[in-house]
Formats: C-alpha cells, structure tokens, sequence
C-alpha cells in the first residue's frame, strides 16, 4: 500500500514559499514530483491559455511533451474540462489518450483550481500499468490545492 510521503509535501512547500515567479514555482514543482515519486517518466504542467482557449505545455521534467491540448480532448483535457482528478490505469484504454511518449502506460493528471476556475494541470505519467492508486491521487490533489494557495495569489 502507498504511504504518503512527508518529505515529498515539505519540499514543494518549502521550495515555493517566498517566491512569486510562477514558472519557477512550476518548475521546481515538476523536478519534486519527477524526483520524489516513484516510477514516473514525465511530470509537468500545462497551463491554461484563456486567449487561444487551450492548454499550453509549462514547465517539466521527461522527454518532449505535446505543446497544446484542446479542453476535452485527451486525459488532461478531460480534467481541465470537467474539473477533476484523472486517474487512469491503462492510457490505451482511454478512448481519445494523447501518445506523447509511447512508453506511458497509466496517467493521474489533477486539475489546478483557483477562483472556481481550472488555470491549468499537474500531469503525472508513469510506464506502468495501474501506477496511481486512489490515495495517491488524493495526496497529490490535496497538495496541489495547498500548493495553488502559495503561488497562484503571488505570481507575476
């Protein structure tokens, strides 16, 4: 069974607090993910682009990613459109998935809500099977949510 990891949620906050450049908040963000959880080959944001009505790769740590995501369309689309946690087991059972990296197998992608609004997403991808379990998904969406708190009202 996972366990959440204390260390993984004092060094998003602590590399965050105090600073207000939200790309470098996102960045250290991804590296923290990428580094601290287990069995991940991308971890990074796409933001959302109000003038062009579409998300828009930011900061990551993995191979090359998809650089814009229609609302709706693919695993972060969906959470960016319905506002809410994708947990996917198995990316190539998920009719519309978006192969970046073929490699990927199972995807948690948490929405970032600030104001009632998604501003944007974490995205999470791992090359196993079944990666994110439903206590991690919660973990990383609680964090998410304490994360958005620090850097959405300070960034420039």
């Amino acid at each position: 069974m996972w366990l959440p990891d204390p260390d993984l949620r004092r060094s998003a906050l602590g590399l965050i607090t105090g600073e207000k450049n939200l790309n470098a908040n996102l960045a250290n963000l991804a590296a923290v993910f990428f580094h601290t959880l287990p069995d991940l080959n991308w971890a990074g944001f796409y933001m959302w682009d109000v003038k062009n009505q579409e998300l828009v790769l930011g900061p990551f740590q993995g191979k090359p990613a998809c650089l814009r995501i229609k609302s709706g369309r693919g695993v972060c689309g969906q959470a960016h459109l319905t506002k809410s946690v994708q947990r996917v087991d198995d990316v190539h059972q998920f009719a519309g998935h978006i192969a970046c990296d073929a490699a990927s197998r199972s995807e948690l992608v948490v929405p970032l809500i600030w104001n009632s609004e998604c501003v944007g997403v974490l995205d999470l991808d791992s090359p196993l099977v079944a990666r994110f379990n439903k206590e991690e998904a919660l973990f990383v969406e609680n964090l998410m949510n304490e994360c958005m708190a620090v850097i959405w009202p300070s960034r420039e």
